[in-house]
């Protein structure tokens, strides 16, 4: 009891912190997680996955200058994996524990390293097999949820099927070139970002239409874009991206929040994909793409090369250059004969999924508080418990940069309370009150 009675006035005196360590032990494990954190970010500078594995301009060229028929020529250049498997081991060397704090140090450091193991079998069937570590495969079973990523890929593929039943028209839609776009886009990040807004640059080669970093916005020159796909542009790529990325860098204490690598891809592109639909720029042939991906994936581990897979995507496929943009996003870094593609596509879905759920699920347990955490800088979801206990100890920052409909959220209460309703509610029963309602009546031509 007098021992309590101590710690209670010793801590209110300020001789103690909670927890009975003293103020100088709590700056020491303070400077070592600054430390280790530090060492892990200097362990992910070489880690730049889509630049290792990007494919020049004239792969294309020469691909559709031979008819469509033979298989690309690419080569890549191995990254020296050195410099992070040396930073990763210092950090290791400095992790002390099992403490939350320290598992999540280790996740990094781990994931890291297999990210550098990754570049440096480029081009190797050893590529597929760091990356279906990484990124998961279509086959693989979902983390709390009982189906695989192609799974939910052909249930997205059927659910879409079932509606291109029903004779809906829509308007074809208007093209606009990068330039536009580009305009429209700088407008759109002064307004939000202020003085941190990134540059927007069109550049030549990419290996895709658009790519974001805290800096930049680089856009293809020759891609071209209806106005759906510039609000995705925008949300996704401007309002994700680039804002977890202007977060991280504020996290001075922090610095590996600052790294996009492998671990964190599924959530940022979850959350990437979930404004796309809070935003309401998401659409079916957007929804389509997604879903076709991870199924191509599946084709190419099962054997399928660039060629066979090229031709599913011609199907369904806007272009031709559609269609090989498609395949390359499968292939690069991997075999082109088949066997060993790029496995991060299967994120998607299953991002969007794992983060949907979440935030439903965290704003039903009355936990909403921690929604805005998620923009706090790269992470993955389950690293959000200890992002709380580091905010709570004054080494995390509160967001500056946040999405538009978490800035103001009224929109986002309101559906997240409607869908917390209707999950209570038996849609397959009211499914089949629906279809014995509509037995006999006549499809309507819309």
């Amino acid at each position: 009891t007098r021992r309590r009675v101590f710690m209670v006035r010793a801590i209110r005196a300020g001789w103690l912190e909670e927890g009975g360590m003293d103020r100088n032990g709590n700056e020491r494990e303070k400077e070592r997680i600054r430390r280790v954190t530090g060492l892990l970010y200097e362990a992910s500078r070489s880690i730049r996955v889509l630049a290792a594995i990007s494919w020049p301009s004239e792969v294309r060229a020469k691909f559709f200058a031979q008819g469509a028929m033979e298989l690309p020529q690419v080569s890549y250049e191995p990254v020296d994996k050195g410099p992070t498997i040396e930073a990763v081991q210092e950090a290791r060397r400095h992790l002390a524990g099992n403490g939350s704090v320290d598992q999540w140090m280790a996740r990094q450091a781990n994931t890291l390293e297999r990210s550098a193991h990754m570049l440096a079998a480029v081009g190797t069937p050893a590529f597929f097999g760091h990356a279906r570590e990484l990124y998961g495969e279509p086959t693989a079973p979902l983390q709390l949820f009982p189906l695989t990523s192609l799974e939910l890929a052909e249930g997205v593929r059927e659910t879409i099927g079932q509606l291109a039943r029903v004779d809906i028209e829509i308007a074809a839609p208007s093209y606009h070139s990068a330039e536009e776009i580009a305009l429209d886009i700088e407008r759109a990040v002064r307004g939000h970002f202020g003085d941190a807004a990134p540059s927007v640059e069109l550049v030549d080669e990419l290996s895709s239409n658009a790519l974001a970093s805290a800096s930049a916005i680089r856009i293809r020159r020759d891609a071209r874009f209806t106005d759906r796909d510039a609000g995705q542009l925008l949300n996704h790529e401007a309002y994700i991206h680039v804002g977890t990325s202007l977060n991280g860098r504020a996290q001075t204490d922090l610095p590996i929040l600052a790294a996009g690598h492998p671990g964190t891809t599924r959530t940022q592109e979850g959350l990437a994909v979930f404004a796309e639909i809070i935003s309401g720029t998401m659409e079916l042939d957007r929804m389509q793409r997604l879903a076709d991906r991870v199924i191509a994936i599946q084709m190419a581990v099962e054997g399928a090369d660039f060629l066979q897979v090229y031709r599913y995507f011609l199907d369904r496929s806007r272009s031709d250059e559609q269609a090989f943009e498609s395949t390359r996003r499968v292939f690069r870094g991997g075999v082109l004969t088949g066997g060993a593609p790029f496995t991060k596509d299967v994120v998607y879905l299953f991002g969007l999924l794992q983060v949907s759920n979440f935030i439903r699920a965290s704003f039903a347990a009355g936990r909403a508080d921690v929604l805005r955490l998620l923009f706090c800088g790269k992470l993955d979801l389950q690293d959000l418990p200890v992002m709380c206990q580091l905010h709570a100890i004054g080494l995390l920052q509160a967001p500056v940069h946040l999405p538009p409909w978490i800035n103001d959220p009224r929109y986002l209460l309101a559906l997240l309370t409607y869908s917390t309703f209707m999950n209570k509610m038996d849609i397959q029963s009211l499914q089949v009150a629906a279809e014995q309602l509509l037995a006999d009546a006549p499809v309507v031509k819309v």
